[in-house]
């Protein structure tokens, strides 16, 4: 065998060597990446917690919209007297001898005007005959400071038989027996008839005050 013919055998040989070698090399390297793993799943993130509890409404100690308890509050007003108001007497109608009593609250609480005003006439004996009906003490009028209720009292035509006064005095209902000083007005000729004199319940308006 020529020297030319021994190398060629020989380089054939090497290179079908080489080929063997590396046959499992890439086969081993394709299983490899079919089987690879599959990626863990990644862990969520933990529910935020509200800051405020549900139904809460981030407010304590109110009522609905924040605003107090009224009706607990009112528990805690007590009936004006006359050392709580101020008291005027105008004429109003001189025909029927009507005039329009105001009341307002001077002092800086709030206080419940109760029933009908109690009204004497000068130096005559007893008392104006009291007109409709007054609301019960849990519905009585509220007189805030500052604010006034009015009445209508009525002397009556000249019958003959009452008489004239120069002035009236006036006392708060308080259901009580607490002693108030009367407060006086001057009310000039005022006419008063034993028979048709008459007052009404403390309101919050001039006109009812005049029509009941």
């Amino acid at each position: 065998m020529s020297t030319v013919h021994r190398a060629a055998v020989v380089l054939a040989a090497v290179s079908a060597l080489a080929l063997t070698a590396c046959e499992p090399a890439e086969d081993g390297a394709a299983s490899g990446a079919g089987t690879a793993p599959a990626a863990s799943p990644s862990v969520s993130a933990a529910p935020a917690t509200p800051s405020t509890p549900p139904g809460s409404s981030g407010a304590s100690g109110e009522g609905p919209s924040g605003t107090e308890d009224r009706s607990s509050a009112d528990h805690d007003v007590f009936p004006c007297s006359t050392y709580d108001v101020k008291f005027t007497a105008t004429m109003a109608e001189p025909t029927t001898s009507s005039y329009l009593l105001k009341i307002t609250n001077k002092s800086t609480k709030a206080c419940r005007v109760l029933g009908h005003p109690v009204v004497t006439f000068g130096d005559l004996d007893g008392q104006a005959t009291e007109r409709g009906e007054a609301p019960g003490i849990e519905e009585a009028l509220r007189l805030e400071p500052g604010a006034s209720a009015y009445a209508g009292l009525m002397g009556g035509a000249d019958d003959g038989k009452g008489k004239t006064v120069q002035f009236i005095a006036m006392t708060m209902n308080t259901e009580s027996d607490l002693e108030q000083p009367p407060l006086k007005a001057k009310t000039p000729d005022l006419y008063v008839s034993p028979d048709t004199n008459s007052v009404t319940a403390w309101v919050n308006n001039v006109e009812d005050a005049l029509s009941l």
